[in-house]
């Protein structure tokens, strides 16, 4: 909770609100005294200003508090509230001089509710509040007057929807903050555990690989079984986090975790964004690519994922040194019912209006060549 706090970018609206409720309230007293001589019921006003002091209190103790800026209750009650202020005026002034050409004596104070909400609530909230204390403007200014309160009711829906757009977008960029700082926290975890790891396990792990091998027999296969957690354990420090900005994941963080020893996984330095579902695909097709590897390509083959990042579109080439086939070959499997390749490669990558070219000779490998675009 703390660290969400040091990042709320909405703090200093909700501390500018509670100067605005204070100010107006000063300011609506004032006004009270400059027109003391025209209010009917002078007593009725004082009462009224004292009720609204209360609340200006209790309601600007909330918005100094956590429970008070996370709670939107808080911001409606403060908008139930306003609304019966602005009604306690007729203890004050009778109705007929209220639509005579009366001031109502909340005065500016009534816009208090309406940022409330515009900052907890967004653009929508701001606009409802600011309906809301039109509508009770109106009804006491009568239909017949809403030519003269034209102005003010633009201002209440300028004033909600300007506060809800910035407190919005404040509200997404301390999201972002959030993200980025717990991103870079585990970022620096993962070093701190690389260097840990790098100076004692896999240093131990390649002593082992290097001393089965030399020994031979039995010690081979512990040699090789050494080389595979070797790859797994640089293989996870290498993972980076895939979420990064919305629905839109990094390819890179989701394809590094399939190196293995016979597998070598390339990316570039940063991070290539794409929609999560079609990062989710292309990573399934190229599995499938691997797959075909590991099947078809000889018992020693090994394979190589490499990523290109070209701005407007993404390639990613799997390419293996495997005994290779034809073209023709390729084209008889489909025909045979074998859909990996027709399917789960060509058919995905073609659901998201990419390209798949494959380049394939007998004892020179085959390499497949995926194109999708970045948008």
């Amino acid at each position: 909770m703390e660290e969400r706090e040091t990042v709320d970018l909405l703090q200093p609206l909700w501390r500018a609100l509670v100067v605005f409720r204070v100010l107006t309230w000063a300011f609506a007293c004032f006004g009270v005294w400059t027109r003391w001589d025209g209010i009917v019921r002078p007593s009725g006003a004082v009462l009224q200003m004292a009720v609204m002091g209360v609340w200006t209190l209790i309601s600007s103790i909330g918005y100094s508090r956590r429970w008070g800026r996370r709670n939107t209750r808080l911001a409606f009650v403060d908008l139930a509230v306003t609304v019966g202020c602005m009604y306690a005026t007729l203890w004050a002034q009778p109705l007929l001089d209220i639509r005579s050409g009366a001031s109502v004596l909340t005065s500016v104070w009534a816009a208090g509710p309406v940022l409330a909400l515009a900052i907890s609530r967004g653009r929508d909230g701001g606009l409802l509040g600011a309906a809301t204390i039109s509508l009770a403007l109106l009804s006491l200014r009568g239909v017949d007057n809403a030519a003269k309160i034209l102005s003010n009711v633009q201002l209440l829906l300028v004033a909600g929807l300007v506060v809800g757009y910035a407190a919005t977008t404040m509200r997404q960029a301390g999201r972002r903050l959030r993200e980025a700082i717990a991103a870079e926290s585990a970022t620096a975890e993962r070093l701190r555990l690389s260097r840990s790891i790098h100076d004692g396990v896999l240093q131990v792990l390649a002593q082992v690989q290097r001393r089965g091998t030399a020994i031979g027999g039995e010690a081979v296969e512990l040699a090789r079984m050494a080389a595979e957690q070797e790859v797994a354990l640089r293989s996870l420090m290498s993972t980076r986090p895939t979420v990064a900005d919305g629905d839109r994941v990094d390819l890179c963080g989701l394809l590094l975790p399939l190196a293995t020893t016979k597998v070598d996984v390339v990316v570039p330095a940063g991070q290539v964004l794409l929609p999560a579902q079609t990062a989710a695909e292309l990573v399934a097709a190229v599995k499938e690519a691997l797959s075909n590897v590991s099947k078809h390509a000889g018992p020693d083959a090994r394979a190589w994922v490499v990523v290109e990042d070209l701005d407007t579109e993404v390639v990613v080439s799997v390419r293996d040194d495997g005994v290779g086939t034809t073209p023709t070959r390729l084209d008889q499997a489909t025909t045979e019912g074998h859909l990996g390749v027709s399917q789960s490669i060509r058919g995905r990558i073609a659901d998201l209006g990419g390209t798949v070219s494959v380049r394939t000779a007998p004892g020179e490998g085959t390499e497949w060549e995926l194109k999708v675009v970045t948008a």
